[in-house]
């Protein structure tokens, strides 16, 4: 029997997980508790062009629209007509939304939500259903990717050689890289850089979405919704100025609120005539009253923060990397879907739709590991990790320019980390440097507009 072994257990990955037990695979599930994915942080919901009045055309359209046409057509084309199968396996599976809504971006309200803690609800029923069809969940974090001669053998745990058959990554993306982000904190990439040094293709590094309202609190960064916003929540300065069209794509929502706050002025959401916001947003509701803050009565100020990392471990149409036996979906995988920027809930949308693809592809392809290889370890200490996320926060942010970028590298290069982190770090930063130009969410100050001639993805290699 085939043995696959899936690094991450966010939706990608127990979609992924379920597709296989049910093929009569082996598969194991290597990661920690459901609860650090980002996947159970999600907070709005999840994109399905399926009501009376829409089209996965359309919705295809609105993708290219957002991601400003660095998207590969064929991807997206391919990932939102898996729409209604995405949508029909979540219900298969027990999954009831209760509403649909309408997000930055999207020209018709088809972001399906359940209490505005979509992730959370979804991920508890995946993994109740994983562990009914017996997936082996073994926990820890892997260490590192067995790598050797541009194959995968598997991953180490705690110093133990773990071997697949395949190898699938769904460990999110590279978010906890930067200095403030409401992602989950093992978000380092540690092995998509890992992936990298060892012979793996990464893709469109530079893009990194921020979300346009997050929370700084007392008790750490949080998330507020942008379905707040397709609520009717308004942005104002502290001169009680609108300043932006709320429901613009995120990059240009960012981007505003960045300035405005450059210019010394205070950032607030206004939901304070949103109906009913304690009933449909009972999470945010819950974390702002902590923090002292009645979003029924108050404004609440925000700021951007690193949300998604739209580039990963570069993959074909059936998710496969450059390395055999060695798959990545999700988060950690760019294909082109998103281009140069993520339209709101496609990414839950994008982790569905790969992980059922990608065991479509195992299933099909039948990987056997033969060869008794003994693959190195190349676990690391962390290291200085704080000091990376402030060179990425400072030099690699909302607003980059050449001269910034080069000052990163060099400060990159005197600090002691993790090896395989500041490859990844150097990659974000040297991308963003090569693309001279303003597309989706790689804004450069110097280079304010989009550049036919960059009208393509950037690779990187360590």
């Amino acid at each position: 029997m085939v043995r696959i072994g899936i690094v991450g257990n966010g939706i990608a990955g127990l979609t992924a997980a379920i597709a296989l037990a049910k093929k009569g695979t082996e598969v194991y599930i290597v990661g920690d508790t459901i609860k650090k994915t980002n996947s159970y942080l999600a907070q709005a919901g999840i994109a399905f062009p399926i009501l009376s009045g829409d089209s996965i055309k359309n919705h295809v359209l609105d993708t290219i629209k957002a991601g400003r046409h660095l998207n590969t057509e064929e991807v997206v084309w391919s990932v939102i007509s898996r729409s209604s199968e995405a949508y029909d396996f979540l219900l298969s599976l027990g999954v009831e939304f209760e509403e649909n809504e309408v997000e930055g971006g999207h020209s018709f309200p088809r972001v399906f939500t359940i209490k505005n803690e979509t992730g959370k609800h979804v991920t508890k029923i995946l993994y109740t259903w994983a562990r009914e069809l017996n997936v082996h969940f073994i926990k820890g974090l892997a260490e590192s990717l067995a790598i050797e001669n541009s194959k995968c053998y598997g991953v180490f745990l705690d110093g133990e050689l773990l071997r697949f058959d395949a190898t699938v990554l769904a460990i999110g993306g590279y978010t906890a890289l930067f200095k403030y982000t409401a992602g989950s904190p093992l978000n380092l990439g540690i092995l998509i850089g890992d992936a990298v040094m060892k012979g793996a293709l990464a893709r469109d590094l530079e893009f990194v979405q921020f979300h346009p309202t997050g929370f700084i609190g007392k008790s750490g960064v949080k998330l507020i919704s942008e379905a707040v916003r397709g609520a009717g929540a308004k942005l104002v300065n502290s001169n009680g100025e609108r300043f932006v069209n709320e429901l613009e794509p995120r990059d240009i929502v960012a981007r505003a609120i960045y300035m405005q706050i450059q210019e010394g002025k205070e950032v607030y959401l206004d939901a304070t005539h949103v109906e009913d916001f304690k009933l449909r947003f009972p999470q945010i509701y819950a974390f702002l009253k902590q923090e002292g803050i009645n979003p029924e009565k108050t404004m609440i100020p925000v700021s951007p923060i690193a949300h998604y990392s739209i580039g990963g471990l570069n993959v074909d149409i059936y998710y496969r990397t450059n390395i055999k036996s060695l798959y990545a979906i999700g988060e950690a995988a760019n294909n082109g879907f998103h281009g140069a920027n993520r339209l709101a809930s496609n990414s839950l949308l994008e982790c569905i739709v790969s992980g059922l693809e990608v065991s479509r592809t195992i299933f099909r392809e039948r990987p056997k590991l033969r060869e008794n290889t003994e693959p190195a370890n190349t676990s690391q200490e962390a290291g200085d990790v704080e000091q990376i996320r402030e060179v990425l926060w400072e030099h690699a942010g909302i607003v980059r320019s050449g001269e910034k970028l080069k000052e990163g590298i060099k400060k990159l290069k005197n600090i002691e980390a993790d090896e395989r982190i500041k490859c990844l770090a150097e990659g974000i930063l040297k991308s963003a440097l090569w693309r001279e130009e303003s597309r989706g969410v790689h804004y450069r100050a110097d280079f304010p507009f989009t550049r036919e001639e960059f009208k393509k993805p950037s690779f990187w290699r360590c």
